[in-house]
């Protein structure tokens, strides 16, 4: 045993992928009920609550927790998107209140720049779950069509809204295999098995 003790012992923590892709899932699928009209605009406050505090603040913790697991493609996605919850719920609070106007041009050029974000992020999620591989591959979809959306085309942007609906269900089964599986020391639900 040390005798110092400033001595920082090594812990383990519970894996913080699940608590991330439920944040994700649950705010993408509430903005996509109302980016495919399902969901009157109204609800949009209900958008912005949830970006601040749980797609955005609770999944960036995910994120700094799967730096702690040494978890590159983990802690880049969580941070990431919860970062742009965040930045997302900022200016739609700001326009709800009246106090900035969000240009067109504006919306389209941070979404086109998240698209590209994501598309490298989906190559990479190739060497990942098959599950995860699939949410990344619709969440990408559903960057292109809100981005082509943006620009004008309204039909396009409500096939983004369904297509995000897609991504929110793959992802809540993604963080829901990781729950139960965990919990039940065994496979469950499924995920793939990962491609190294």
């Amino acid at each position: 045993m040390s005798n110092n003790v400033y001595e920082i012992k090594e812990s383990s923590i519970a894996d913080p992928g699940p608590l991330g892709l439920a944040c994700f899932a649950l705010t993408t699928f509430c903005l996509s009920m109302v980016n495919a009209g399902l969901v009157d605009k109204s609800a949009t406050i209900v958008v912005i609550a949830l970006a601040l505090v749980y797609g955005g603040a609770t999944q960036i913790l995910a994120g700094m927790w799967e730096f702690k697991k040494n978890n590159v493609f983990g802690a880049t996605a969580f941070s990431s998107y919860g970062a742009f919850w965040i930045a997302l719920g900022t200016f739609d609070l700001l326009a709800t209140l009246k106090l900035v106007t969000v240009p067109a041009q504006g919306v389209w050029l941070f979404l086109l720049a998240w698209t590209i974000f994501t598309f490298y992020m989906w190559i990479a999620s190739f060497r990942t779950t098959k599950a995860l591989s699939v949410v990344f591959t619709l969440l990408l979809l559903t960057f292109i069509l809100l981005t082509i959306g943006a620009a004008g085309n309204a039909a396009i942007h409500t096939w983004g809204g369904y297509t995000g609906i897609l991504t929110a269900i793959v992802a809540w089964y993604t963080s829901a295999a990781g729950v139960i599986n965990t919990v039940s020391g065994r496979t469950v639900c499924p995920v793939g098995p990962c491609n190294k």
